[in-house]
C-alpha cells in the first residue's frame, strides 16, 4: 500500500491522482470493462488485507457500493457472502467460497493463488461449484494476476509519463 497517506487518499476519494495497490486498480477495470454495476451493489470483501481488501473496499465505497468486510474467522460467513452482487475472495485458504456460499449471478471475484492437496494452483473459491451459480467469475490462474501486472505497467508508465505529478508537488510544500 505504501503509506497511511496513500490509505488515507483512497477513502478521501482523491486517489484518482496517486498511484494506487495494483491488484485493486486492475479489479476496478475489470469490473468497469465487464459493466458490472457499482452503485447501490452490496460488496463483499472475504479478506481486509492493506493490500487488497480494504483499498478495494475503499475504490467500491467510491463509487457508492455498500461494503461488507469480512475474513475466514467471520461467523455464518456463508450467511454474509449469499447476500453479495459483488463478492470478492482474498485469504489464502483453497476453495474457502463454494458454490453455496454465492448469491445466484454475483460477480466473484478470486484473488487468491493457494494450491490444492494435488499440488494444484487453485483459488479461494472453488471454481468448479462456483462457475455454475456465479454470473461472472474470475479464474485462477489467468483471472486477476494478469490485470495486477498489466496494472503495474500501466501505472509504471503514468508515474514516467508525469500523470501523478501532483504526488510529487504536495511532497515538497
Amino acid at each position: 500500500m505504501g503509506s497511511a497517506v496513500n490509505l488515507g487518499r483512497l477513502f478521501e476519494d482523491s486517489a484518482e491522482a496517486y498511484p494506487v495497490p495494483c491488484t485493486p486498480r486492475g479489479i476496478m477495470t475489470m469490473l468497469d470493462t465487464y459493466h458490472v454495476p457499482l452503485e447501490g451493489a452490496h460488496a463483499v470483501m472475504v479478506g481486509s488485507s492493506n493490500i487488497v481488501g480494504r483499498p478495494l473496499g475503499a475504490m467500491l465505497l467510491n463509487r457508492n457500493a455498500t461494503v461488507s468486510y469480512t475474513h475466514k474467522f467471520t461467523q455464518d460467513l456463508s450467511g454474509i457472502t449469499r447476500t453479495a452482487d459483488i463478492l470478492v475472495v482474498a485469504t489464502g485458504v483453497a476453495h474457502l467460497i463454494k458454490g453455496q456460499d454465492i448469491k445466484p449471478g454475483a460477480t466473484v471475484i478470486d484473488v487468491g493463488m493457494d494450491r490444492d492437496e494435488n499440488g494444484k494452483l487453485v483459488g479461494d473459491v472453488d471454481f468448479d461449484e462456483a462457475v455454475q451459480v456465479a454470473g461472472k467469475i474470475t479464474p485462477v490462474p489467468g483471472g486477476v494476476g494478469p490485470m495486477t501486472i498489466t496494472t503495474l505497467m500501466q501505472q509504471t508508465l503514468e508515474l514516467a509519463e508525469g500523470k501523478f505529478s501532483k504526488t510529487r508537488e504536495r511532497q515538497h510544500v
